[in-house]
């Protein structure tokens, strides 16, 4: 990292693919080792890729073909297995999150209850796949949506026990870049819960959503809900933050001004290889920042949400 001596978590990484295959949690931790990033906040894949008998060839993303994806709960417990396995002291540095669960699906919340009773595991929800771009309508089953019935007992279990909860709810269509479509879905969801952390992930965005002043609209919402984050990872900075590299200005002071609301992540989905050179991409947000603010973004928001210690805290 560009930035020496600045403790860095990674708030987004996925331990399995789309095939629930992984390099493995030896690969990762040499990975983040290499990176500099102390910690990570670490969850499986909620949905599989199917493999359609009319394919010749495996598919291993969700896009590379047209064959639909189903949710798989058995997600969970790869990443609960990968954890036990590690001694005590490497498995302090991951913050698990439950996600195979049916976001559709009203009995839903019992599968999180089953597995909250797992003392002292799991950390959190997420990431819960819901509106999304060509995943919504590759995905078995009904849409799911920040406001859908079966989430809110989800929700209200999460705002009991204190746990955050990450969402990929994106704020509006591939095709509609004037107003934002489904962005009442997420306030719907906020203000009935509005003691619920919610960590909005890749700040609403996904494939083709864009608005030209999304900024405004996200320190809109920051500004409305007190519970509410944002992690920055994949297109969220990579299409919308920066501009040929440079970090556009406004996202700048947006995050400056709510600087203990944002996060960094690599979206890494199973494969780590590309682990440093994922974060390396925060170099140029994270020098801009105050120093107090780079802390915080860097690693220090997650801490506090996911990990329940807050380096910024006095002692």
């Amino acid at each position: 990292m560009g930035v020496p001596g600045l403790p860095l978590i990674d708030s987004h990484l996925h331990l399995v693919d789309f095939l629930q295959d992984s390099d493995g949690m030896e690969v990762l931790l040499r990975h983040m080792d290499a990176a500099g990033v102390e910690r990570a906040v670490l969850f499986g894949m909620p949905l599989v890729k199917k493999w359609e008998a009319f394919d010749p060839v495996e598919p291993h993303y969700y896009l590379d073909d047209e064959a639909r994806c189903y949710y798989y709960a058995y997600t969970d417990q790869l990443v609960a297995e990968s954890l036990q396995e590690l001694p005590a002291e490497q498995r302090r540095r991951f913050a698990p999150l439950i996600c195979g669960f049916n976001p559709t699906d009203r009995h839903g919340v019992r599968h999180i209850e089953r597995l909250m009773r797992q003392p002292g595991l799991w950390r959190g929800v997420g990431e819960v796949l819901l509106r999304h771009d060509d995943l919504t309508n590759l995905t078995q089953e009904e849409t799911a949506r920040a406001n859908h019935p079966a989430m809110m007992p989800v929700y209200a279990f999460c705002e009991e026990h204190g746990l955050p909860i990450l969402l990929h709810q994106n704020s509006t269509s591939v095709g509609r870049h004037d107003h934002y479509v489904y962005l009442h879905e997420l306030e719907e969801a906020l203000s009935l819960h509005p003691r619920l952390t919610v960590v909005w992930g890749h700040c609403g965005l996904s494939r083709r959503v864009f608005h030209e002043r999304y900024h405004a609209m996200v320190d809109r919402m920051l500004s409305a809900h007190p519970g509410l984050h944002v992690d920055t990872s994949w297109v969220g900075f990579d299409d919308e933050m920066c501009a040929r590299g440079l970090v556009r200005p406004e996202w700048i002071a947006l995050v400056e001004r709510h600087a203990d609301r944002f996060m960094i992540g690599s979206d890494l989905v199973g494969h780590f290889d590309g682990l440093g050179e994922r974060l390396r991409r925060y170099d140029a947000l994270l020098q801009a920042l105050s120093p107090q603010a780079r802390r915080r973004v860097a690693g220090g928001n997650a801490a506090r949400i996911f990990f329940g210690d807050d380096p910024e805290a006095s002692p």
